[in-house]
C-alpha cells in the first residue's frame, strides 16, 4: 500500500486542535516540527541531549505531519481534513498559513518517519515518558509512563501537557478521585494513577482517543485502577464525584463548562485546566471565577498557561 505525508504549516496555539484533527481523522501517525525544540533540552538519561537537525524544522511556525494510507477514499479522507483545519477559525484558534500539501513516501518509511520526533522526556524529577520503541532505564525513584504517540495526541513534549503534569503532581494526593476530562492518549490520568490518586475515571468524547487510551493503559498495567468511557466532557457526571478534575483542552471548551466543573469537585476540591494561550488566561479565569472557583496559582511555560482552581469549603 502506498502512503501519504500529509503536511500543515500552522502556528503554536494550533498544534493541538490539528494535530486531534488528523488523529481523529485516521492518521497513523503525527509528527510535529517545531522550531522552539530546537533550542530545548529534552533530558534523557546519563544527562545526554539529543541533537536535533535545522534542517527538519521551518524557519517560523510549526509544520505538523500525519501519515494516511493511499486507498480508495484518500482524497475523501484530505478534503475532510482541510476543512476542520480551517473550520479551527471558528473557535477563535490562529491557525496562521494553514498551507497543506501531501507527498507519497515509500510503505517502508511512513512508519519510522515520524518516531525520530519522539524520545523519552523528564517532565519533572520524577515522572518519564517513554515512547514504546525506546528502550529507557529509570533512575532511582524515577517513575516512567510508556505510550505509543501514534495513537493519540497527548505525548508529554507539548508545553501544556508539561504543565498538566507539573500541576497535577503539585496538586493531588494520595487517595485522591480524579477526572481526566478530554483524556486524550490518557497521559494525564496514567499521570495521576503514578502519583497515588484513586479512583480515576478518563473521559473523552472522540472513540479514536477512548480506544488509545485503553492500549496506553494496557501499556503500563493501569488498566485495573483508570476507569475509560466515552462522555461528553462532563455529562452526566454526579455532584461532588471528584477531589480533583483535570482537563488539558482549548480554552474555548474549558469556558463551556466551568460551572459542570464546579458541580462535580468536591468543596475543597480542585479543577486543573491547561491547554489555554496565553492571551486567553483572563477569559478562562474569569469564567473560573463566575463559576465559583478561587483561582490560586497561574503558571506558564512559552505562550502558554495552567490555572489552578479551587472549590470554596
Amino acid at each position: 500500500m502506498k502512503w501519504a505525508e500529509f503536511r500543515v504549516h500552522t502556528t503554536q496555539e494550533a498544534v493541538e486542535p490539528v494535530s486531534n484533527v488528523l488523529h481523529e481523522s485516521g492518521a497513523a501517525g503525527v509528527a510535529i516540527e517545531d522550531p522552539h525544540d530546537l533550542v530545548t533540552e529534552w533530558s534523557v538519561k546519563y544527562g545526554e541531549v539529543y541533537e536535533l537537525s535545522p534542517d527538519d524544522y521551518p524557519e517560523e511556525g510549526v509544520m505538523v505531519k500525519a501519515y494516511f494510507p493511499m486507498n480508495d477514499t484518500f482524497k475523501q479522507t484530505m478534503s475532510h481534513v482541510q476543512n476542520r483545519i480551517k473550520e479551527l477559525e471558528n473557535f477563535s484558534i490562529n491557525i496562521g498559513r494553514a498551507e497543506m500539501d501531501y507527498v507519497e513516501v515509500d510503505d517502508e518509511d511512513w512508519a519510522t518517519a515520524w518516531k525520530k520526533y519522539y524520545h523519552p522526556v523528564q517532565i519533572t524529577e520524577q515522572l518519564t515518558i517513554v515512547p514504546t520503541w525506546e528502550d529507557y532505564e529509570p533512575g532511582q525513584g524515577e517513575m516512567t509512563i510508556e505510550l505509543d504517540p501514534g495513537m493519540a495526541f497527548g505525548t508529554g513534549t507539548h508545553p501544556t501537557t508539561i504543565l498538566s503534569i507539573r500541576s497535577l503532581e503539585e496538586a493531588v494526593k494520595q487517595g485522591d478521585s480524579v477526572i481526566d476530562v478530554g483524556t486524550g492518549s490518557g497521559v494525564l490520568a496514567l499521570a495521576a494513577w503514578k502519583y497515588g490518586a484513586g479512583p480515576i475515571r478518563a473521559l473523552d468524547l472522540d472513540e479514536v482517543a477512548v480506544n488509545s487510551a485503553k492500549e496506553n493503559f494496557r501499556l503500563n498495567r493501569a488498566e485495573p485502577f483508570i476507569e475509560i468511557a466515552q462522555n461528553n466532557l462532563l455529562e452526566g457526571v454526579q455532584p461532588n464525584a471528584a477531589d480533583l478534575v483535570v482537563a488539558n483542552i482549548l480554552a474555548e471548551v474549558i469556558i463551556s463548562f466551568t460551572y459542570d466543573a464546579f458541580r462535580v469537585v468536591k468543596p475543597g476540591g480542585v479543577f486543573l485546566t491547561s491547554g489555554i494561550i496565553s492571551r486567553k488566561k483572563d477569559d478562562v479565569i474569569k469564567s473560573l471565577e463566575d463559576a465559583g472557583f478561587q483561582v490560586e496559582d497561574v503558571t506558564e511555560l512559552d505562550d502558554w498557561v495552567a490555572i489552578k482552581a479551587v472549590k470554596p469549603v
